[in-house]
């Protein structure tokens, strides 16, 4: 690439896409402001940052993620949750004799749960079978429904990499299982699968999280994510942080209504803020400042915002209600619950008696709901559960700061993956190099809004993505693209 190696203006090439799981956009915003040379302040200066921006609902890591990289919310990527259901699949080794399967897109799909590697990536004994395709096995990247950026890329003979927490992101390939050049994704449960041993320790997390800056750093001098062989800098890259989403799990993470960080939030900021300016900093060694483009955002962020708001609720509580209209009715899909629930039944037709039962006053109050989203009010967001065979048949939406834990002192102290303002409310700072003047943005935009943005910057076409096409999702405002320099 020429204008990099004589140092003249050159384009955007580079974007450099990173995930803050867990964290909202006033906690972005308070460390901005208590720490003003930081590397989160700098890229802001240098950039938009989009104060109201929100994450899908469900704010789930699978969807959200699916909705940054393909320019999609769930309606059409067809990802509702890592622990979700499909009507039309077949369970894992039943040679496709019955329909309806879990959706397991956490460690359990792994060969071994327990090895830093997932023992080596995706069991296909673990996964489920389509009946309509020879009963073969469906990986991730079979579920998800439209194309990413990564295949977009690629198809233009672009370089592609990307990090995540665990091999079930495999779906990151889109659906040609072939998009990202070199995807690192090793299991974050690896120290302790059953009782979540990393995600439970701030200092374990965050030695999880530096395996995958290390692998972005390699990334930046010309490397695999090993460091072992040459590749291309990759035209997008990034990984996602959990550092954050750690410390609000496992340790108080606001002092006070005002969201007042405690110290364990703080070093985790500080922990991030710290790679980031490596990562920087290596972009300055090896020239590539002046055409990488930064986009820093969350997937999710994490109830309760105001600790004084946190209300734990059993997680037996509103199964308990579903069986009492008949206990056959969740026999194939227990109930999926952390800040929400997400309900599908065995029986559709039992969905109006079902959502009247949870409806009744004293349910209500026992189980936290403020609203119960089906039939007509599910398909303001969602197709219909009757037609699609992924989409949940009831969503509980709880009230704010509600975590449905399996027992009351639970040691989880925080949860994501509802439809709340706690759960969706996420930063989003663009940085673009040479930009002469920042912005701040207060005006409303989605986290599927930077899917084709990040095309744009690298002069391809966001209408190459089906998601765009199909929910007209549009470039984030105010971005300099390579038309603009």
């Amino acid at each position: 690439m020429k204008a990099e190696e004589d140092g003249e203006d050159a384009r955007i090439r580079h974007v450099l896409v990173i995930s803050l799981d867990g964290t909202h956009a006033l906690d972005v915003a308070n460390y901005i402001a208590a720490n003003p040379h930081s590397t989160l302040a700098r890229l802001a200066a240098g950039g938009v940052d989009f104060t109201n921006a929100h994450s899908t609902k469900p704010s789930d890591s699978v969807p959200a993620t699916a909705a940054i990289f393909t320019g999609g919310t769930p309606a059409v990527t067809g990802l509702y949750y890592d622990d979700a259901y499909n009507r039309k699949l077949s369970p894992a080794g039943s040679a496709c004799a019955t329909v309806g399967a879990i959706i397991d897109l956490k460690e359990g799909i792994d060969i071994n749960p327990a090895a830093l590697d997932g023992g080596g990536g995706i069991d296909p004994k673990k996964v489920p079978l389509d009946p309509a395709k020879g009963c073969t096995p469906v990986f991730p990247h079979n579920l998800i429904r439209v194309n990413t950026i990564f295949e977009v890329a690629k198809a233009e003979g672009l370089h592609t990499a990307y990090s995540e927490k665990r091999p079930s992101y495999d779906f990151l390939n889109g659906p040609s299982g072939k998009g990202v050049d070199d995807l690192y994704t090793p299991e974050i449960a690896f120290n302790n699968p059953t009782a979540n041993a990393t995600l439970k320790d701030i200092a374990k997390t965050e030695a999880f999280d530096e395996l995958r800056v290390v692998s972005i750093l390699h990334e930046i001098d010309g490397k695999d994510h090993t460091g072992t062989k040459a590749a291309p800098v990759p035209a997008i890259f990034g990984m996602n942080f959990q550092a954050v989403n750690s410390a609000k799990k496992s340790v108080v993470a606001y002092l006070d209504s005002f969201s007042t960080p405690s110290a364990g939030l703080t070093g985790a900021l500080n922990y991030i803020d710290g790679a980031l300016g490596r990562m920087v900093a290596e972009l300055k060694a090896k020239n590539l400042d002046t055409s990488t483009a930064i986009i820093v955002t969350a997937k999710h962020g994490e109830t309760a915002l105001d600790p004084a708001h946190r209300t734990v609720i059993l997680t037996s509580v509103i199964p308990g209600i579903v069986n009492s209209v008949n206990p056959a009715l969740l026999s194939k899909k227990p109930v999926t619950q952390k800040s929400n629930a997400f309900i599908w039944l065995s029986d559709q037709s039992q969905t109006k008696t079902v959502v009247q039962t949870l409806t009744s006053p004293a349910n209500q109050a026992l189980a936290g709901i403020g609203q119960v989203l089906s039939g007509e009010s599910l398909k303001l967001l969602f197709p219909d559960p009757l037609a699609d065979p992924a989409v949940p048949d009831i969503i509980v939406v709880a009230n704010t700061g509600v975590n449905y834990e399996p027992t009351a002192n639970s040691a989880t102290l925080a949860e994501h993956g509802g439809l709340g303002e706690n759960d969706t409310h996420v930063p989003l700072i663009v940085f673009t190099p040479g930009r002469k003047t920042p912005a701040v943005v207060h005006a409303p935009v989605q986290t599927t809004q930077i899917a084709p943005t990040v095309l744009s910057l690298l002069r391809l076409n966001p209408n190459d993505l089906q998601a765009v096409r199909l929910e007209a999702t549009q470039i984030l405002p105010f971005i300099q693209t390579n038309e603009d320099h």
